[in-house]
C-alpha cells in the first residue's frame, strides 16, 4: 500500500509544513513524495519564496499617513493609463 502523500494533499498541507507543524510521521511522507516529484519540489520552493517575499512587505499600519496616501494616489493614476 502506497502511503505517500498525493499532490492534492500536499498543497493542503504545504502551510503546515513549512510552518514546522506536521507531525513527525506525516512530514516524512511529505517529504517522501518531495524526493520523487518535482512539481511538487517547485511549489513548496515557490511558497517558500513568496512567504520571505512577503515578510519585507511593510504592513499599512507601519507607512506614515503621508507615505499611505501617496502610495493610493500613485496606484489610482496608475490604474488610470
Amino acid at each position: 500500500m502506497n502511503d505517500d502523500f498525493s499532490c492534492q494533499e500536499m498543497v493542503e498541507v504545504v502551510t503546515n509544513y513549512l510552518d514546522d507543524a506536521l507531525p513527525p510521521d506525516e512530514r516524512q511522507r511529505f517529504e517522501r513524495h518531495l524526493s520523487y516529484c518535482a512539481g511538487c519540489g517547485t511549489y513548496v520552493n515557490q511558497m517558500r519564496e513568496t512567504i520571505r517575499q512577503t515578510s519585507m512587505v511593510p504592513r499599512e499600519e507601519s507607512l506614515p499617513p503621508t507615505l499611505r496616501e501617496e502610495i493610493v494616489a500613485q496606484f489610482r493614476n496608475w490604474k488610470r493609463d
